[in-house]
């Protein structure tokens, strides 16, 4: 008789969490592909698959993939592969979010200290609670509502002004009696502060709005500019501090 082999819970968890995990990311790599109406041919070329087992991790039977071809497809999809262990069980959980929360949270106390309403992710259309704004807070005297995109983190500012445009034009048919304000809040990390400068001619011409008058309009709850605009947070000492666009574009 041959050995008979014992599976531990721990191989049998890691198992059932490993295919889950597959199952998510072959779904996250398809949304990718076809974000970026890549073909399945183009995207196997790209990261030396066959569109055969391309089309098997999509559908979720990505299990014993190695790891270098996670990490090319994360490259390939501009979405770099995020690994890392979490804190022990026994220890207290830090939200995957928490920088982005933090923002919200720093938001939504400015607006209960100058009297507004706010709302932690404001559905920008009602009939669908999956499509918001990080935070909204409404001027019922100005009869303004703004509608606060919160950034840790950047992926892809194409995507992230086309999301903005879409709430704005959203919110303003949910609430047509009101005057739709839209700003960025970025959190101040190197990384943050380097890609806005990379693109200076992008972010000026999204975000003409005065970033002091958009502290003022959190800070004092004056009322915000007409324009777009865009203002640091500082998450070491908790204020918002202002962006100063390049007065002089080559």
């Amino acid at each position: 008789m041959g050995k008979r082999v014992i599976r531990r819970p721990e191989v049998i968890e890691g198992l059932r969490e490993g295919q889950a995990l597959a199952a998510t990311l072959g779904g996250t790599v398809r949304f990718g592909r076809t974000a970026r109406r890549y073909t399945l041919n183009v995207l196997s070329e790209k990261v030396g698959l066959s569109r055969a087992r391309l089309s098997q991790i999509e559908r979720g039977a990505g299990m014993g993939t190695p790891l270098g071809t996670w990490v090319a497809l994360g490259i390939a999809l501009q979405q770099p592969l995020a690994v890392s262990f979490t804190r022990p069980l026994d220890e207290p959980r830090t939200p995957a979010d928490a920088g982005h929360l933090q923002i919200q949270e720093y938001l939504l106390k400015l607006a209960r200290a100058t009297g507004r309403p706010g709302t932690f992710e404001l559905p920008t259309r009602p009939t669908d609670p999956l499509r918001s704004t990080d935070v909204g807070i409404r001027d019922p005297g100005r009869r303004v509502r703004i509608l606060a995109e919160c950034w840790n983190t950047f992926g892809d500012i194409g995507a992230a002004t086309r999301a903005t445009h879409r709430k704005h034009a959203e919110a303003a048919a949910t609430w047509p009696d009101d005057r739709i304000a839209t700003v960025w809040v970025v959190r101040t990390s190197a990384a943050n502060r380097s890609l806005i400068a990379r693109y200076p001619h992008i972010i000026d011409a999204s975000f003409s709005g005065s970033s002091r008058r958009w502290i003022r309009a959190f800070v004092d709850g004056d009322e915000p500019p007409m324009e777009p605009g865009l203002v640091w947070f500082d998450p070491a000492t908790d204020r918002l501090t202002e962006w100063r666009r390049a007065t002089m574009l080559p």
